[in-house]
């Protein structure tokens, strides 16, 4: 790109450090509250801006692309995932997509381990005891959880997130097992200590716990529908930090209400921020607010990441975490 400086849309507020770096090396389009834009919005600023920066929350579909201008030459996604963004229209219209891979791992891979203890420990009921006043002391029986140390974890996807959870749990003493799409490198099998399941189902069936760390794709979709959640042991646990989709989530409502598996940790819901009413009622269910990767540090890494692949492309040259259909 010949033009000294790029005219760039950011689609929400992000950390200050990153709009003032923004701010500093392009022609920028702030927002100044933090809400998701109106699709008429955001049709209004493809038609606009040379660069989109949108987040998860923005669907940039086909009819979007669509729309757009023909300045718009590159949507610099402030996320690892691009399941918001139609990666093949974009490409067929010239538009290059970027994002931001990798800076999200140590943190969601702490969550998960994070949302696994919660569950196993009853920590949320714990902390519901103390906040409320019921707690009249120790007790033998009170609040009894589940040692993780020797349990077996089953890895849903072992990609650099799927790993890192799989480095945290060994740690914990847990066993670790993972079902992938290819499998590892013997020596990485070897260093993580997992064995691999070229059988989900026969997976499933044997796990203590099911760490979900999978994208959402057409492939992925449901693939923990109601028949392989059935598959799990009535004692185990399910976390999920990856993509709501992944699980079928009124059939998991309908098990943990049954009593068929013993307890749910989700970040990550089917219908984004509408969340299954019944999930809500239940002690053995923690829920949190898609938080894995919020931490100063990733949100900031994830705006370094963004600004570098604006300053290549307006260098000529292709963004570093450019993203094509193939990689999907």
């Amino acid at each position: 790109m010949s033009k000294d400086r790029l005219s760039v849309l950011v689609t929400r507020r992000l950390p200050e450090p990153v709009e003032k770096r923004l701010s500093e090396l392009f022609d920028v389009q702030l927002r100044t509250d933090d809400v998701a834009m109106s699709r008429e919005e955001l049709a209004v600023a493809m038609k606009t801006a040379e660069v989109l920066v949108p987040t998860i929350t923005d669907t940039i579909d086909a009819g979007l692309i669509g729309q757009a201008g023909p300045q718009l030459k590159l949507i610099a996604n402030y996320g690892a995932g691009v399941d918001n963004i139609d990666v093949a229209t974009a490409r067929e219209r010239g538009v290059l997509i970027s994002n931001t891979p990798g800076v999200l791992t140590e943190d969601t891979a702490d969550m998960a381990m994070g949302l696994i203890l919660a569950i196993t420990r009853r920590i949320p009921e714990g902390l519901a005891a103390m906040q409320t006043g019921q707690w009249q002391g120790w007790s033998p029986t009170a609040l009894l959880g589940g040692r993780i140390g020797g349990r077996r974890i089953g890895i849903l996807g072992m990609g650099r997130i799927g790993r890192a959870v799989a480095q945290r749990a060994s740690a914990f003493g847990m066993q670790v097992h993972y079902h992938n799409r290819r499998r590892l490198r013997r020596e990485t099998e070897d260093e993580l200590q997992a064995t691999y399941w070229e059988s989900l189902d026969q997976m499933v069936a044997r796990m203590d716990v099911i760490s979900i760390n999978c994208p959402h794709t057409p492939s992925t979709f449901h693939l923990m529908n109601a028949r392989r959640l059935k598959l799990m042991k009535p004692s185990a646990v399910i976390v999920n930090t990856s993509r709501g989709e992944v699980i079928d989530e009124n059939a998991l409502a309908r098990m943990l209400r049954d009593g068929a598996i013993a307890g749910a940790g989700l970040d990550v819901y089917e219908k984004g921020t509408k969340v299954n009413p019944r999930l809500r009622e239940m002690s053995n269910v923690v829920l949190l607010p898609h938080m894995g990767s919020a931490t100063i540090e990733s949100r900031i890494e994830m705006g370094e990441k963004i600004i570098i692949n604006i300053k290549t492309f307006q260098d000529g040259h292709r963004p570093p975490d450019q993203v094509v259909p193939s990689m999907l």
